[in-house]
């Protein structure tokens, strides 16, 4: 199931320059500009608290967003930049890439894990220990994945699952190389103290 794409609601501003952004911060607005995509660029204006919102939700730079602009058609972009006020920190411009729909990006997707009953190792009183809850994917955009899915079926105390046993959508790919570690099923704390006693016993 592909990923429902979230909207930013942007306004075209009308007039460029710095005059114009100035005005655009005083009315409560950020200012930024949407650019590629085989189109000119089209200068708009952000809603400061709800862009701050998001901002604040994390992952901005690399959530791809559905921009609806009045009198435009939507188009899907992601941000390629955030300007930032030096001494707030706060927002005062915001470049905006277009992309087709089979344009690649990279996006940080959920991972589910399913059939905890299934593992024997939890069913013994093992705890799953989540490494990674989101991992970095290449994916086209106009396909993206709702989530990836991890089966813990089978699953024993002591297992580490890495990236290489989960099933990725077709035409998706992990950004990063290496066979990383998503999750574990470590031993039960009390089960861990135990053991630990008895090796001190044997020891002494």
């Amino acid at each position: 199931m592909a990923r429902e794409i979230p909207d930013l609601i942007a306004t075209e501003r009308t007039g460029t320059g710095k005059g114009a952004a100035r005005q655009a911060r005083r009315d409560g607005l950020v200012p930024g500009i949407v650019y590629g995509g085989g189109a000119d660029p089209l200068p708009i204006n952000l809603n400061y608290n709800k862009l701050l919102q998001k901002l604040k939700q994390g992952r901005f730079l690399s959530t791809l967003f559905n921009l609806q602009v009045e009198g435009q058609e939507d188009v899907r972009v992601i941000c390629r930049g955030v300007q930032r006020d030096v001494v707030k920190d706060l927002p005062t411009h915001i470049d905006f890439m277009r992309l087709k729909r089979t344009s690649r990006v990279n996006l940080f997707v959920h991972v589910e894990f399913e059939n905890h009953k299934a593992a024997p190792g939890i069913k013994k009183g093992g705890v799953l220990t989540v490494v990674r809850s989101e991992v970095e994917l290449n994916v086209v955009a106009g396909d993206i994945p709702e989530q990836i899915v991890v089966d813990l079926t089978g699953k024993e105390i002591g297992d580490v699952i890495h990236i290489s046993e989960v099933t990725l959508p077709e035409g998706v790919k992990p950004t990063i190389d290496r066979d990383f570690v998503i999750a574990n099923i470590s031993a039960p704390s009390g089960l861990v103290a135990a053991g630990d006693d008895e090796e001190e016993a044997a020891e002494e």
